[in-house]
């Protein structure tokens, strides 16, 4: 190479002694390492480890032992050269911080998620909805009266379309309320707070829900035929009376606040409780089911006033024979129907009953007692009517004749009806199947 020709020039090294590299190169070189990296990537090195890190040791160990432990990494020395390796170093304790750090929070999510579930499952214990009660028929019958969880859930399945839609309230929470309410005869205050709802609320949905009960299975309460009647006779009927019994009446008074109209006032009173009553005129089968309940009538009025203006009488047939107590001066009123009332004899002008007298008064007693059963069963089962009434539920509904009270004294005789009777003892193949 001829330096001194005026024509040479240089082509090497052009005084550049050190060369660049090319990003691709250096690409090239870090995907190696990583793929050298690999099957460690899930251990952990002591010396990466953060203070942090080193305080939630014990979370660490929760998480899959393939991320806890040590391991010595040997990186062979020809495959990196002395000017990368304090860049492999730091970024291979970079990857193992990553990976600490995700293990970390995989196990924090974890622990929330089943801390989630449990919330749930003990929320859902206390929540009243179906839930609350399915599997439990002590709680079912101490919240809502009825017999078992089957027929509160055929009474819903009854009922569920025609309930009206809040934004609250479910279906099923609209039928509770109500029953727990009639039941239990909670002050509505509390009502309220159990179901998170306000006062306005929780008496427009009681109120709904009466109604839809009413219009829906007020029919549970019915007159059977005679040929059922006769069929369903219990023994100790038949030897007294045959099978000619058809009912059995009594009336029953449920207290209510006293009205500010001086005539109701007066119509409301009752000098045998010494208060304000409304009155209602039942009658059960021998059976012991509620086959009749009339209108609420005021106080004031007579056992057999309401007995002649019920409606009662134009059910009976001829030859049936209705038991009934002293109060129920009917014979002339039945008599007209071609039927025959029953009541205890009167001592009345005579020093004692005959002999006669006295087997017939104490069969119509002992029978006629079923009746007071039924209806200390009826007040006992749904304290409500046990309580004062405000006067707003003596006011007709809207439209209509009956009035609030006389749909929830109906609505709890159907729930007693759903029930097991308390005149006949069920029999070994008439246990609930629930």
């Amino acid at each position: 190479m001829d330096v001194t020709n005026p024509d040479w020039a240089p082509t090497l090294h052009m005084g550049h002694d050190d060369i660049s590299v090319s990003d691709s190169d250096r690409h090239a070189r870090r995907m190696q390492r990583k793929r050298k990296r690999a099957p460690i990537a899930g251990l952990m090195i002591d010396e990466g480890l953060t203070k942090e890190q080193q305080q939630n040791h014990h979370v660490m160990e929760a998480v899959d032992s393939s991320c806890v432990g040590q391991v010595e990494v040997d990186v062979p020395a020809a495959n990196v050269d002395s000017g990368d390796g304090s860049e492999s170093v730091t970024e291979g304790q970079g990857q193992m911080k990553d990976c600490v750090c995700s293990e970390q929070g995989r196990a924090e999510i974890n622990r929330l998620l089943e801390e989630n579930r449990l919330l749930r499952a003990q929320l859902q214990k206390t929540e009243l909805n179906e839930t609350f009660l399915k599997d439990d028929t002590e709680k079912v019958r101490y919240y809502t009266g009825l017999h078992c969880y089957a027929v509160l859930m055929s009474l819903f399945s009854t009922v569920k379309d025609f309930l009206p839609i809040s934004k609250k309230l479910t279906g099923f929470q609209m039928l509770l309320l109500t029953l727990m309410r009639l039941r239990l005869d909670l002050p509505v205050q509390h009502l309220c707070h159990l179901f998170d709802v306000s006062h306005k609320t929780l008496s427009s949905v009681f109120a709904d829900t009466i109604d839809v009960l009413y219009a829906r299975v007020g029919a549970l309460v019915h007159w059977p035929e005679r040929h059922c009647l006769q069929a369903t006779m219990p023994p100790q009927f038949t030897e007294a009376f045959g099978k000619r019994v058809s009912i059995i009446v009594d009336c029953f008074e449920i207290r209510t606040e006293r009205p500010s109209n001086l005539k109701a006032r007066a119509q409301t009173y009752s000098h045998y409780k010494g208060t304000h009553t409304i009155k209602y005129l039942i009658g059960i089968t021998p059976h012991g089911a509620i086959s009749f309940i009339s209108r609420g009538w005021g106080g004031r009025a007579s056992d057999k006033h309401i007995t002649e203006r019920c409606g009662i009488l134009q059910k009976l047939l001829p030859g049936d024979v209705v038991l009934a107590d002293r109060g129920f001066d009917i014979r002339d009123a039945v008599g007209m129907m071609c039927a025959e009332v029953k009541i205890p004899a009167f001592t009345k002008g005579y020093c004692q009953l005959d002999a006669r007298d006295v087997e017939q008064t104490r069969a119509i007693a002992h029978l006629r007692i079923h009746v007071e059963r039924v209806i200390g069963s009826l007040r006992n089962k749904f304290k409500m009517l046990h309580t004062t009434m405000p006067i707003r539920l003596l006011l007709s509904c809207e439209g209509e004749d009956t009035t609030l009270l006389d749909k929830i004294v109906k609505v709890c005789c159907v729930f007693v009806n759903m029930c097991p009777s308390v005149v006949v003892k069920p029999g070994p193949n008439d246990t609930c199947s629930c």
